[in-house]
């Protein structure tokens, strides 16, 4: 990991008498390029000097405040009160060179934009409304940096101006919060990660260093939310948060790899590392990634900000008609176990047409083949002789199933524009890549040179063993999803996969992007009957916990985790569940705190579908359906039964008539969940 600084940044120095006159100036001047009076918290413009410049969001109530003097330092205040305070930020490029230190303020140049953006994949959306203003000051350092101030969050890159190829050292920035600021902190304990982990609870300034976490990482600050993380990530290296002093939260990146040694006993996947000293080898005339910070004081605006995908560059894909989303019959997760069958269920051929059979039925676009279809891990040309893929891929189209090839990273790697172009002649629709785990810049090429090649033979593209999403989805919308995240396969091995922490995602990690958690665990317990199994596993949580998730979990390629065996068995909810779409033409997030619960309604053409979901903590809600139309619905609801606080999962399924008027009042046991679908 490339050393950081440690040195503590000066405090700004309060202002004099005629510095404020200074600032008024430009906050006029501000207000005239806008075309609107801003309001400016007093905390910052009694800390401002006469290099400060202010950025305010169209509402008004976040605004940016940078100061260039011998450094350059952001701060940033909401509805009046400082969240970030003065940080420094700088580029070092070279031996070290900083590109800010000194650097003298050539231009500074400002732009109000208003649009709106069609995604192709409609991960909450189908169109999204992008508004923002923005500051772009040029530097005599060869050196640019952008600021834009959202309604919903901030955020800032730097670009690399001139020709010719740049060494970037370091980039530093620094996240200056209260003493009293806390954190839900997902740890990492290594550069070499999967980036699944779980949020611990801490307050900022007990963070103490080394320690640090991947992005997403959540802040909260005198009842303000804050969710940190980037976007627009290509050639470059993912960031890190790492603990400063005090309350103060610095960036990390990996080094440059320089070599990379098979694990022995591993070799297939896992890898032993040496890292330079530096970041980055790249070139000028370029863009870095955007740093964001997602803020308000309604926590429900954390899974409805789009910023990533917005701050992310713009499709490249001419033809998008062959992008299909949808859902998955997934083997791993069960491990193949049938049951009922008149054949031996395993990694063979029979069982997979099975698979197949059982998502035609209810109307599943695809079947993944995971591990163990190929002759190898590191031979992915050839298939395991008692799994016939050919056979498969035929048989699944005239079912109109299409199937998905699970792959490891590096035997892809090797080979990769031979592999994908053999797969798309077998027939295959799309891969799952896998045990990536790393982020340094070698890696984050991997992740688009894959996607773009995909593209090139009409291929999905799902990253597990993956860094977060960082707005590839929009650039290559082949990429329909990321693991990244600490998921229901951790139940095979682990008690992880808590409801406290399933309803922390949304708030999390979600605001990243689509998370692949792999919904619809079958077998569900309580705390005091769950036990661990690799082979046979069961969820935390209730049934109706785990049916929620089709509604409050955001992935185009959605799973279907458990045995045809246990869906098929109870096929009135089984019908219910696969009704759920995978893309969305308008979500609500109609009620929700961190890490407590959550309640989302989302649109799919003319019909809507509800999903809530719980802690430990059983609680009551309100469902407020004036988002309806005129006239009466329909609503088939799955909620929690009457004993599904001893038995996880006892479930009942319900019909009524609701209008926009209704309220309804549901109950979540421990544990539990709510999921509706409501039609005309």
């Amino acid at each position: 990991m490339q050393g950081l600084s440690r040195n503590p940044l000066k405090t700004l120095e309060n202002t004099r008498q005629g510095l404020l006159k200074t600032l008024v100036a430009h906050l006029v001047l501000a207000g005239l390029l806008f075309g609107s009076a801003v309001a400016y918290s007093p905390d910052l413009v009694a800390a401002t000097k006469e290099s400060a410049m202010s950025l305010s969001s169209p509402s008004g109530e976040l605004e940016i405040l940078v100061e260039h003097d011998q450094h350059l330092s952001w701060s940033v205040a909401y509805k009046g009160q400082v969240i970030l305070q003065p940080g420094k930020l700088d580029l070092l490029v070279n031996e070290g060179q900083s590109l800010l230190a000194g650097a003298k303020l050539l231009e500074a140049k400002r732009r109000d934009v208003q649009s709106s953006v069609t995604p192709v994949l409609k991960q909450k959306n189908a169109h999204v409304d992008e508004r923002f203003r923005e500051l772009s000051l040029d530097f005599d350092s060869d050196l640019g940096l952008q600021f834009r101030a959202y309604d919903d969050g901030v955020a800032y890159r730097f670009i690399l101006k001139g020709e010719g190829d740049v060494l970037v050292q370091n980039e530093q920035l620094e996240l200056n919060f209260k003493n009293t600021a806390t954190s839900l902190f997902p740890e990492e304990e290594s550069l070499i990660s999967h980036n699944e982990r779980l949020y611990l609870a801490e307050n900022v300034a007990e963070i103490a260093p080394p320690r640090f976490a991947s992005l997403p990482v959540y802040f909260k600050s005198n009842g303000v939310h804050l969710v940190f993380s980037e976007a627009d990530l290509f050639d470059y290296p993912a960031m890190f948060l790492y603990a400063g002093e005090g309350a103060t939260m610095k960036a990390g990146f990996p080094g440059f790899v320089t070599k990379a040694t098979p694990t022995p006993g591993s070799e297939d996947r896992n890898e032993i590392v040496e890292m330079a000293d530096y970041i980055a080898v790249t070139h000028k005339g370029r863009t870095l990634p955007w740093r964001v910070a997602v803020i308000s004081d309604d926590a429900r605006d954390l899974p409805a900000s789009e910023l990533v995908f917005l701050l992310a560059r713009e499709n490249q894909i001419s033809d998008t008609s062959w992008i299909k989303p949808g859902r998955v019959a997934w083997d791993w997760y069960n491990a193949n176990n049938l049951f009922g069958v008149d054949f031996k269920a395993g990694l063979n051929t029979q069982t997979y047409k099975h698979y197949i059979d059982f998502a035609s039925k209810y109307g599943i676009e695809y079947v993944i083949l995971d591990e163990g279809w190929t002759l190898t891990t590191t031979n992915t040309k050839a298939h395991n002789p008692d799994i016939d893929v050919h056979e498969l891929i035929a048989y699944g189209k005239k079912k109109n199933v299409d199937i998905i090839l699970w792959t490891l990273w590096k035997p892809l790697d090797k080979d990769y524009k031979n592999i994908l172009a053999m797969y798309a002649k077998w027939g295959a629709a799309g891969i799952k890549v896998d045990f990536m785990q790393r982020s340094d810049q070698y890696m984050v090429n991997y992740y688009e040179k894959i996607a773009k090649e995909a593209a090139k033979h009409k291929l999905l593209v799902d990253f597990h063993g993956a860094f977060k999403p960082t707005g590839l989805g929009r650039t290559w919308p082949n990429v329909v999803s990321y693991e990244g995240v600490k998921g229901n396969e951790n139940n095979k091995w682990s008690q992880d996969i808590s409801p406290e922490h399933n309803v922390t995602l949304p708030f999390i990690r979600m605001v990243a992007g689509p998370m692949d958690f792999t919904p619809g665990a079958m077998t569900n317990a309580h705390k005091g009957n769950h036990h661990i199994s690799h082979f046979r596993p069961m969820s935390l949580g209730t049934r109706t916990h785990q049916v929620a998730m089709y509604a409050v979990f955001e992935s185009p390629l959605q799973m279907y985790c458990d045995s045809p065996s246990l869906y098929q068995r109870e096929p009135e909810l089984t019908q219910f569940m696969t009704r759920f779409p995978s893309i969305w033409d308008e979500t609500r997030i109609l009620a929700g705190e961190v890490g407590d619960y959550i309640l989302v309604a989302r649109r799919s053409g003319k019909t809507w579908y509800l999903g809530a979901m719980t802690d430990w903590s059983a609680r009551e809600l309100e469902v407020d359906l004036s988002f309806l139309g005129r006239g009466k619905y329909t609503m088939t609801y799955v909620e929690d039964g009457p004993n599904a606080e001893t038995h996880a999962q006892d479930y009942a399924i319900h019909k009524t008539r609701v209008t926009k008027k209704t309220k309804m009042p549901i109950r979540l046991a421990s544990g539990g969940g709510w999921a509706a679908i409501i039609e005309k």
